[in-house]
């Protein structure tokens, strides 16, 4: 019998459960104390559960925690865990990435194992698309680090993409925000996607966790080279559907912009992505490219991701390059592949 994991369930779903088991509907309250703010291991730790809900909630469920079965540590202090799942129907790997800076820990986190997206300069997308995970899954590699009681944000950047798994996202969003839940700000995540329009859609009508959309090339034939996705979801258009959500408020839109030497860190670039973005509260990202084995790209100059930067905040739209993480154990941006045992 495959039990009921109860990890990534809401508060109505757990009410179902205990209608249906004939439990007091109040248990159901008590059981996401257990394991969101209390992150119990086991049913049997749940001791103000009465020991007979407890017996039959062995019968029928278990938590659905799982250790890392490996991890590394970059010099820098980055860590990267990895983590088992059952995406698909074969056992499946993937990894989350702990990064402390001073007062800030950021968990970057998997949705998918591998991806369907297929950008050519990534790792992930390079190894094919093997399952996507449940919400309780993706929960899981918040809940299970030792690290956990530090961590202050949490971004849905690791392997995967999330519009692409959107329902297990979503849910596990909500179980990280709802009072019921852990109760973050929706401030303190960050989910990103390749511009997945109709996913993209529903996200912002039901989320309201910051948004970052990757980006890379202003010019449509030149994304195109880089990002099969351009071809289905073109990111004018994009750009358009964000333009028409209010960006003022707490919610924030950033764009990734990885820059690789020659093809769009020049000054055309920049004009292009100055006009696309124009009117919109944004901010863009730059992330120096990271090189991997047998890949034709090259890394920007850092004196080409300067000027690209200071022309972007010179015409109105904040800019900065991002701190480049863990590359030594293959733990930045593009790089994850499931791979750390």
């Amino acid at each position: 019998m495959n039990k009921m994991n109860l990890l990534g369930c809401s508060l109505e779903e757990l009410q179902r459960l205990c209608a249906d088991e004939g439990l007091p509907r109040f248990a159901a309250k008590q059981m996401c104390d257990w394991l969101y703010a209390k992150r119990a291991e086991t049913i049997d730790a749940m001791t103000n559960l009465s020991l007979k809900a407890r017996s039959r909630l062995n019968e029928i469920a278990c938590i659905g925690r799982s250790a890392p079965v490996g991890c590394q540590m970059s010099k820098d202090g980055t860590k990267k865990y990895l983590f088992e799942c059952r995406a698909g129907t074969e056992p499946q790997y993937v990894e989350a990435v702990y990064i402390p800076d001073d007062d800030r820990a950021t968990l970057c986190i998997s949705c998918q194992a591998g991806c369907k997206m297929g950008c050519r300069f990534c790792v992930t997308g390079q190894q094919g698309f093997h399952g996507s995970l449940s919400a309780g899954e993706i929960l899981n590699q918040v809940f299970s680090i030792p690290e956990f009681d530090r961590l202050t944000n949490v971004v849905y950047m690791g392997m995967g993409e999330p519009m692409d798994n959107l329902d297990s996202v979503l849910r596990s969003t909500e179980a990280l925000t709802s009072d019921w839940g852990l109760g973050w700000s929706p401030k303190r995540i960050t989910v990103s996607s390749v511009g997945v329009i109709p996913g993209l859609r529903q996200f912002l009508e039901q989320s309201q966790c910051h948004l970052a959309v990757s980006l890379h090339n202003p010019f449509a034939d030149e994304r195109l080279e880089l990002m099969p996705m351009q071809k289905p979801y073109p990111i004018a258009d994009v750009v358009a559907l964000l333009k028409e959500y209010d960006w003022s408020g707490q919610r924030r839109i950033s764009f990734e912009y990885t820059m690789f030497r020659g093809l769009n860190d020049d000054t055309r670039h920049a004009v292009e992505l100055v006009r696309l973005l124009r009117g919109l509260d944004c901010r863009v990202n730059l992330i120096r490219f990271h090189t991997s084995p047998n890949s034709p790209y090259r890394t920007a100059t850092a004196e080409a991701m300067s000027r690209f930067r200071d022309y972007l905040n010179g015409h109105g739209i904040t800019c900065t390059i991002r701190a480049s993480r863990g590359e030594d154990i293959m733990a930045a941006c593009g790089l994850l592949a499931g791979q750390c045992r």
